[in-house]
């Protein structure tokens, strides 16, 4: 495995667990639950995906598995944009700013890798 892919993994398994921990500070109230339960699935997915294709069987395989990655990429975003505009309290802007940002660059490595896997073909 190479240093980058490495990284990579590292960076995804730190954001799912930092995501966890984040939300499992935020208030609890019934109209929340959803959205938190949805970004808690689609922020630990991103990286067990990545993972996965680190075993793929095939380079359709693979670039399945970064789809998806890439795709729980996207719905982390928008399910971090529902909580930062439920949640308005000062305390949270900060760490909801810092989650999206990187939940963005996320999608964009993503994007590129599943871009190059296509290309490779």
């Amino acid at each position: 495995m190479n240093e980058k892919t490495q990284l990579l993994l590292d960076r995804t398994f730190k954001f799912g667990i930092n995501m966890l921990k984040f939300l499992k500070k935020l208030p609890v109230d019934s109209i929340y639950k959803v959205p938190v339960f949805q970004l808690a699935r689609s922020s630990v997915s991103i990286g067990a995906n990545y993972e996965e294709a680190q075993g793929a069987v095939s380079r359709r395989d693979f670039s399945h598995k970064i789809g998806i990655s890439y795709k729980e990429s996207l719905e982390s975003v928008y399910w971090l944009r529902i909580l930062k505009e439920l949640y308005q309290q000062d305390m949270y802007k900060k760490d909801f700013e810092s989650f999206l940002i990187e939940a963005i660059e996320l999608k964009a490595i993503f994007a590129a890798i599943k871009k190059s896997s296509n290309e490779n073909k």
